[in-house]
């Protein structure tokens, strides 16, 4: 894929855009879990079956999986502030909808509206990463990528406040308010990034990861209502499978893919990617188990009898504690790194979930439980988007952490569809009514822990995260020479080709500058991993490439431009020669 930026240089961030984009994505994350509190009262309220009732909470899952990635990439293409705008704008449009209505169909349609403002999350992570100075960005990103469980966590215990003394659609007039002052906030507050991708949109890479996303997303979501077994859910999952390889194939060869595939397959996006499926797993148990054990009665001799409110109020500390996690997650990134500090909030969420095995006999064990969690989760989410900025160019950041947040959206809908089957096969059943056990509660707690395991050996593939002082040449282009490699980093005119040691072996984060006939600086860049380089050249006429590395002598080699791209390696083993080229 070709990217490029403008000439704009990146423009300076006030102090009020990381709150903005943050509170964004809290009302976004917001309208995942609006309707908790009274999903055992929507097929009355709806005046429906309980298996159609599903599809209010289905609908804007599937909607948020279909735009994550779209909308990044839009971003890309078309400027982030204003995709960001137009899913906040879609949200609102969806809760109205949702506001007038108690007809099935029409709130089904409300519902999927509202699902689409899941793209603000990769587009805010994206804004900052164009805007904000490197010492801002670590912590920001944090914010902003947990901003999801944040708003999650929050809305519990809001909502079932609204949803207990006022009318259910109170709900949605609500939504569509915090919906509003988002967007004024965020045209009054962030500015527009310059960071623009080349090319155009994948309208057919479009289409197909989106039919392939509902095929494979629908059974995972109706699988307990179908029948895992069933030949509607056997198929969808088939033809799921069969949609995402011929989509494979296509992004493959079109000029400029809705996904990006080869920079997906690199290890630092890969294994971050399938980390955070595990993620997802991991967070949505304790949002589906804690409340409910909190709820059930006492009549139960495991149910800890509390009302809806104050269950809310019970697991608020989840999304509190993320929330906080942020700064301390920026000092953990910065001294190890956030490979490091993914597996330390990995840790901590195994801790959590072990410890909540035998911390379910009380409310205030819960709420333990609950900060535990927050702090691990708060560490994994804020750690997943650096890693990504890290491994991509900056002109692919909101569709590569579109990409990264429709992996989390996987893990939530697994976790939710067999979490559900758990509690659902293991639960007792008296006058008709299912009541789930404290066994079906701890077998879940297990699944979150197995999830947990495999996400910390999927952690453990990752590349080694980069030092520190060199993390700002990954996560942004915060001076001069970064944003001229952001500039060239593909296929820009100007000079490119490897930096070589020894034997001819590449070599690795080597500095390249290039300086022009007045002996001044003209950019700069860093080798990547291969020992490759790309720089743009604001002018044609002769230049000097200087190249150094740890463990090298310098090199100066001179070159002319033309006009035309140009290819020049870089020998180190020849240390303080000048080569022409």
């Amino acid at each position: 894929m070709t990217d490029t930026t403008t000439d704009q240089p990146t423009r300076k961030a006030g102090g009020a855009v990381v709150p903005v984009l943050a509170f964004a994505g809290i009302v976004v994350a917001v309208m995942q879990t609006l309707l908790v509190p009274v999903i055992k009262d929507l097929p009355q309220l709806l005046d429906t079956a309980p298996s159609n009732a599903t599809w209010v909470l289905t609908s804007t899952l599937l909607s948020g999986a279909v735009a994550t990635p779209i909308m990044g990439r839009l971003g890309d293409l078309y400027g982030k502030r204003r995709m960001l705008v137009l899913s906040l704008a879609v949200m609102v449009i969806g809760a109205l909808v949702s506001a007038f209505t108690s007809e099935l169909i029409t709130m089904i349609v409300g519902r999927t509206l509202q699902g689409f403002a899941m793209g603000a999350i990769p587009l805010g992570i994206g804004l900052m990463r164009d805007m904000l100075p490197r010492e801002r960005l670590g912590s920001a990103m944090a914010l902003m990528s947990s901003s999801i469980g944040v708003g999650g966590g929050l809305a519990l215990p809001a909502a079932a406040l609204v949803a207990q003394h006022t009318d259910w659609h109170a709900l949605f007039y609500g939504a569509a308010g915090l919906g509003a002052l988002a967007i004024v906030l965020t045209l009054l507050a962030v500015p527009e990034s310059p960071m623009r991708a080349e090319g155009s949109f994948d309208l057919v890479g479009a289409l197909g990861l989106s039919t392939g996303l509902v095929l494979l997303l629908l059974p995972i979501t109706k699988g307990s209502d179908w029948g895992w077994s069933s030949g509607t859910t056997l198929g969808l999952f088939a033809a799921a499978v069969v949609v995402l390889l011929l989509w494979g194939l296509y992004e493959l060869r079109v000029q400029a893919p809705l996904v990006d595939l080869r920079t997906t397959a690199r290890p630092a996006v890969l294994f971050t990617n399938l980390a955070s499926i595990m993620v997802g797993v991991a967070f949505y148990v304790v949002s589906l188990v804690l409340p409910q054990l909190l709820q059930l009665p006492t009549a139960t001799g495991y149910g800890l009898g509390q009302s809806m409110v104050v269950a809310g109020l019970c697991v608020a500390p989840l999304g509190l504690t993320m929330m906080f996690t942020a700064p301390v997650y920026a000092r953990l990134s910065a001294r190890y790194g956030p490979k490091v500090t993914l597996i330390i909030g990995l840790l901590i969420i195994a801790v959590g979930y072990g410890g909540g095995l035998g911390l379910m006999d009380a409310a205030w064990q819960t709420i333990v439980t609950s900060v535990i969690l927050g702090a691990g989760i708060g560490l994994a989410y804020s750690s997943l988007p650096a890693l990504i900025v890290g491994a991509v160019p900056a002109s692919e950041t909101g569709a590569a952490n579109g990409l990264n947040t429709l992996m989390r959206s996987i893990g939530t809908s697994v976790s939710s569809a067999v979490v559900g089957m758990v509690l659902a096969n293991t639960a007792n059943n008296a006058g008709g009514v299912a009541i789930p056990t404290m066994h079906g509660f701890r077998v879940s707690f297990l699944i979150a822990t197995a999830a947990v395991a495999v996400g910390l050996l999927l952690a453990l593939f990752l590349p080694k995260s980069p030092r520190p002082a060199q993390q700002h040449t990954q996560l942004r282009a915060s001076s001069e020479e970064d944003a001229s490699l952001e500039r060239a980093e593909e296929a820009l005119r100007g000079f490119r080709g490897r930096v070589l040691g020894a034997d001819g072996a590449p070599v690795a984060r080597a500095k390249v500058t290039l300086i022009d006939r007045r002996g001044r600086q003209a950019g700069a860049t860093v080798s990547d991993e291969e020992g490759r380089y790309a720089l743009a050249v604001p002018a044609r006429g002769p230049y000097v490439l200087a190249a150094k590395a740890a463990g090298h002598g310098p090199l100066a080699s001179s070159a002319t431009h033309s006009g035309e791209e140009r290819a020049v390696d870089l020998d180190l083993s020849l240390p303080g020669e000048t080569v022409n080229a």
